[in-house]
């Protein structure tokens, strides 16, 4: 896998997002709540609407868009909760401790201490990322595991 890299999202700047999640099934794994096809209004008013909320492109060593992932505010201000997290299919395979270490990035950027993250059971390359990665799983429920990880 070639460098990776992120921006940080301009405010409510969606549309990059949804040209890449033109394809329902990747659309649900991303959020399953949200309406198809995308409506980046929706996102915007609904999903990504919290004033602490930062979002994140992800791009190639082109500085093409090839995933997306929001952190939000968890429990408090010194934890971040990654949510939304989409890689495009052709940038996917044996990046996960990249993308790992760029969230990780991000979030200190965010002046986190802790990283929580929920990631479905079934999904072995990501949940064996995140493990790979330093992340404690917490608990299992209704498919999802939830973990964390305290940054140094």
């Amino acid at each position: 896998m070639s460098d990776l890299t992120i921006r940080k999202n301009a405010p409510f700047e969606l549309i990059t997002l949804g040209e890449m999640l033109t394809d329902e099934d990747e659309m649900k794994l991303v959020n399953p709540n949200a309406k198809f096809p995308f409506d980046p209004q929706e996102w915007a008013e609904k999903w990504l609407n919290e004033p602490d909320d930062a979002s994140f492109y992800i791009l190639d060593e082109t500085g093409q868009p090839v995933g997306f992932f929001a952190l939000r505010v968890g429990v408090g201000p010194e934890v971040r909760h990654l949510t939304y997290v989409f890689v495009a299919p052709e940038a996917r395979g044996g990046a996960g401790a990249q993308m790992a270490a760029l969230v990780e990035q991000a979030a200190r950027q965010l002046e986190a201490l802790t990283l929580t993250l929920k990631v479905e059971t079934d999904n072995e390359p990501a949940h064996n990322a995140y493990l790979s990665a330093g992340y404690e799983e917490l608990s299992r429920r209704n498919g999802m595991a939830t973990m964390r990880r305290d940054l140094d």
